[in-house]
């Protein structure tokens, strides 16, 4: 063999001992991901779940218990046991006299720079929202993130008008944004001057959970009548 031939077959046997080490290297690497999102995702889901009951506090005032609910397969609320999914609960709150104060209820949708994720509390009685907290949002900090800290954005949730139709099939008229110092009616959420693509995010999410959720809770209050609650700890 040539001292040419010897170098070039050297030079081949290196670059693949490095491609093998390259590869090892990552299947090392994906599989320590692997493992660390297993093994850290049943404490991620418990401490979602523990933000999540704290919000139902926050977004319903007064209550000192809850329950969660979902609807079966006949359109009908029942309390949800470990098998239904949290996506797909709603979650009604009680006074020290066990009277039902309202429903928390979940919703999502398309913000700025990604999905926010929200809860509102809902008071069948009043056919009010009284309550709004943002669970997950990835909004620009400064601007977009006023939906969860500015003061202003957060008193238009605290009396927001979702009546309904005399048949209480439907809200008399649908919930949405509008320019900062511009509402002039009580189903009309005052924007933020820039984080207007955030609050109107805020408008549409809401409305279109509202339009779903609200007609059917107020329908079946009695449902929400006699729970068996678990205790806030």
């Amino acid at each position: 063999m040539s001292a040419t031939q010897q170098r070039t077959a050297e030079s081949s046997a290196n670059t693949r001992k490095m491609l093998q080490a390259m590869v090892g290297l990552g299947i090392s690497c994906a599989l320590l991901i692997v493992l660390t999102y297993e093994g850290t995702l049943p404490r991620i889901e418990q401490n979602k779940a523990a933000a999540l009951e704290a919000a139902v506090f926050q977004v319903l005032p007064g209550i000192v218990t809850m329950t969660p609910f979902v609807v079966d397969e006949n359109g009908d609320f029942r309390p949800a046991t470990a098998a239904d999914a949290p996506a797909d609960r709603v979650y009604a709150g009680y006074d020290g006299q066990q009277q039902c104060v309202g429903v928390a209820v979940t919703a999502s949708g398309q913000g700025y720079a990604d999905i926010i994720r929200v809860l509102y509390g809902y008071a069948p009685h009043r056919e009010q929202l009284v309550g709004f907290y943002v669970l997950e949002s990835k909004e620009t900090p400064g601007l977009g993130d006023k939906i969860e800290k500015d003061p202003g954005f957060q008193e238009n949730f605290h009396a927001l008008d979702v009546s309904l139709d005399p048949a209480h099939q439907a809200l008399k008229q649908a919930v949405v944004t509008v320019k900062q110092g511009a509402k002039k009616k009580p189903w009309q959420i005052d924007g933020i001057t820039g984080a207007t693509i955030s609050s109107r995010a805020i408008g549409n999410i809401i409305g279109a959970s509202t339009q779903r959720w609200i007609p059917l809770i107020y329908q079946q209050q009695a449902r929400f009548a006699a729970p068996k609650p678990s205790a806030h700890e």
